[in-house]
C-alpha cells in the first residue's frame, strides 16, 4: 500500500514508518525540515519530502493516489485561549478536519488518527478539549459517507527510546538531589510505542476496525510520583520525589513557560493532570496486542541514553 504519515517524524512517526517500511509499504512522510528525518531517509521504501501540510494545495498533493492517510501531529505546548489557542486549534482540530475533507475529496477509504486517551470537548486542559474537537471534527467529516472509513487511537502516556515522558524524569534526576512534583498522586498507564505502532498496523488491515476509537494502555497502572521515582532509579539516579501542591507547581510552571525553548512542564499540562489518564478496560482483542509494561522496556534504555542526547 501507498501510505502517507503525517507527523512521520515525531516520536511514534519514527517507530511507525520502521514498521510500515519492513512490511514492505510504500510510505510517504512530509516535513517542513529533511533535517528532522534524517534517519528516515534510510529506510528504502520511505519518501521524504519537503512541504507545508498545512497548506490545502500542499494537502491535497500528498493526499492524491495513497491508500491510507495516518496522522500523527500533536503538540504538546500552546498559546493560551478558550477553549484553547491558535495552536492547538490548528494542529489538533483544523488539521486533522482538513486532512479528513482531503481524503473525502481524493477518494482515500482509510484514515488513521492518534488522539490522546482523555480526549474530551470539555476537557480540563487545552491540550485535551482540542484533541476532544479534533476527533470530533474526523467524524464530522466522514459522517454519512459511505466511501470513507477512520479510526481513532487514544494512547495512554507513552515510553520507549527517545521519548520526552520517561527521559525526562532521568534527566532531572542526575542534576537535582530530589524530585519535585505537582500532581503526583494522579494514576496514568503508560503505554510502549511499539505496543501503539502493532494496534495501528493491525487496523490497516482489519476492516472491522472502521469507524472505531481504540483506547490504549499499558498492563499496570501507576501514580505518576511512582513513574518520576522508577525513571529515576533505573536511570542510576535514584532520587525521592516530593509532592508538592498543585499552586505551586503552577508557579514552577510559569518559570518553565518563561524560559527559553521548549519548556519541560506548562500550566496546561499541569490542567491535564487534574483527572486520572487510565483506560476503561484492557486493549480491544482485534488488535492483537499484548500490552508491554514499562519494567519490561525502560530500564534498558534510561540506563544508556542520556535525555540530552537524543534526537531532534
Amino acid at each position: 500500500m501507498r501510505i502517507l504519515v503525517i507527523g512521520g517524524t515525531g516520536f511514534i512517526g519514527r517507530h511507525l514508518v520502521a514498521r510500515l517500511c519492513a512490511d514492505q509499504h510504500q510510505v510517504i512522510v512530509p516535513t517542513r525540515l529533511f533535517a528532522r528525518g534524517r534517519d528516515l531517509q534510510l529506510l528504502p521504501t520511505v519518501t521524504l519530502l519537503q512541504t507545508d501540510i498545512h497548506d490545502d494545495a500542499s494537502l491535497d498533493r500528498l493526499v492524491q493516489g495513497c491508500d491510507v492517510v495516518v496522522n500523527l501531529v500533536g503538540i504538546l505546548h500552546g498559546n493560551a485561549g478558550r477553549p484553547y489557542g491558535s495552536d492547538f486549534a490548528r494542529a489538533h482540530v483544523h488539521l486533522p478536519q482538513r486532512i479528513a475533507q482531503a481524503c473525502l475529496r481524493h477518494g482515500v477509504h482509510r484514515l488513521l488518527h492518534v488522539s490522546a486517551l482523555g480526549a474530551d470537548s470539555s476537557g480540563d486542559s487545552m491540550y485535551q478539549r482540542s484533541k476532544g474537537d479534533g476527533e470530533a471534527a474526523i467524524k464530522q467529516a466522514f459522517h454519512d459517507r459511505r466511501d470513507g472509513c477512520w479510526t481513532i487511537f487514544r494512547p495512554s502516556v507513552l515510553f520507549g527510546p527517545d521519548d520526552h515522558f520517561t527521559n525526562m524524569f532521568a534527566s532531572l534526576a542526575r542534576w537535582l538531589p530530589v524530585l519535585p512534583l505537582a500532581g503526583a498522586h494522579v494514576r496514568m498507564q503508560p503505554v510502549y510505542v511499539g505496543d501503539v505502532v502493532t494496534a495501528m498496523s493491525t487496523a490497516l488491515g482489519d476492516t472491522h476496525t472502521c469507524g472505531k476509537t481504540y483506547e490504549l494502555g499499558g498492563p499496570q497502572v501507576y501514580t505518576l510520583g511512582e513513574i518520576a521515582r522508577l525513571c529515576a532509579a533505573w536511570s542510576g539516579h535514584p532520587r525521592p520525589v516530593i509532592s508538592i501542591p498543585m499552586g505551586v507547581g503552577r508557579m514552577q510552571a510559569r518559570l518553565f513557560e518563561c524560559m527559553p525553548g521548549t519548556p519541560l512542564m506548562s500550566r496546561d499540562n499541569l490542567d491535564s493532570l487534574r483527572r486520572d489518564n487510565i483506560c476503561s478496560g484492557p486493549i480491544a482483542p482485534e488488535l492483537h496486542v499484548v500490552p508491554t509494561g514499562l519494567e519490561a522496556v525502560a530500564p534498558r534504555y534510561l540506563q544508556t541514553e542520556p535525555w540530552n542526547a537524543r534526537r531532534p
